[in-house]
């Protein structure tokens, strides 16, 4: 399992994954769950997976390999996609055919889940920062103003977090803060997710080359943050007043 945000806010995009795909008491895999495509001034788009490994992998393989091969075959690539939009469909598209070619009637009866789902975010020159939640069965969502942000994989952790704080006109700053919180109460407690994480801030029509910052186990400001959050947070509880019936 993993955990994975991505934000659409009047300031731009935020992105942020962890990379622990399974566990147990003597076994942890780490992979990278954020995937960066990019025209340095054209296009930015990023990709966040969630569920089947082998189908979320196969999925990105395939984008990367038409994308490679995109002076031989004129075919759909993701540089060629004149919206997010369009690159959505795409996406959505490519998990169809990836799970189609895989789950077939046996793998089924034995109750194997080869679903996975995407959040596909980014800017094309032309248009505004886009964010999308593309679903296992190729179909997807659009994140707006009420809904500026997605969640994928163990979300339930993290989500409450979120919700009383990230507005759509949250800063990115205060957005990473927040992001950062969530992921700390989600390890705490949850095995399946785990560091380290990455996470991509993108400014609106910046085109900036995309950066991702990793955050490990030893990282000062998230062990700070972590600390100053659970403080905190027994600080308010202990000020919280009790009923005269907590006899």
């Amino acid at each position: 399992m993993t955990y994975c945000v991505a934000m659409r806010l009047d300031a731009g995009l935020l992105f942020a994954s962890d990379s622990r795909t399974n566990a147990g008491v003597d076994h942890i895999a780490t992979f990278r769950k954020m995937t960066i495509f990019e025209v340095p001034g054209e296009r930015l788009i990023t990709l966040l997976s969630a569920g089947n490994l082998a189908t979320t992998q196969s999925v990105v393989s395939l984008l990367r390999q038409r994308l490679e091969h995109k002076a031989v075959e004129e075919g759909a690539h993701l540089f060629n996609r004149q919206s997010m939009y369009d690159v959505a469909e795409l996406v959505g598209r490519t998990v169809k055919e990836i799970v189609a070619r895989d789950a077939n009637a046996q793998t089924v009866s034995q109750g194997i889940d080869f679903g996975g789902n995407f959040l596909v975010g980014g800017q094309i020159r032309g248009e505004e920062p886009r964010l999308f939640h593309v679903y296992p069965q190729g179909n997807f969502i659009e994140a707006g103003e009420d809904t500026p942000y997605f969640q994928i994989g163990e979300s339930k952790y993290g989500k409450p977090i979120i919700d009383r704080v990230v507005r759509h006109n949250t800063s990115l700053k205060e957005a990473a803060k927040c992001t950062l919180i969530s992921f700390d109460s989600t390890i705490r407690s949850n095995l399946s997710v785990g560091l380290p994480i990455d996470m991509l801030l993108y400014r609106t029509d910046s085109f900036a080359p995309a950066v991702p910052h990793r955050i490990t186990a030893d990282d000062p400001y998230f062990t700070k943050l972590s600390r100053g959050w659970g403080g905190g947070l027994r600080r308010t509880f202990a000020r919280l007043p009790d009923e005269d019936w907590f006899r």
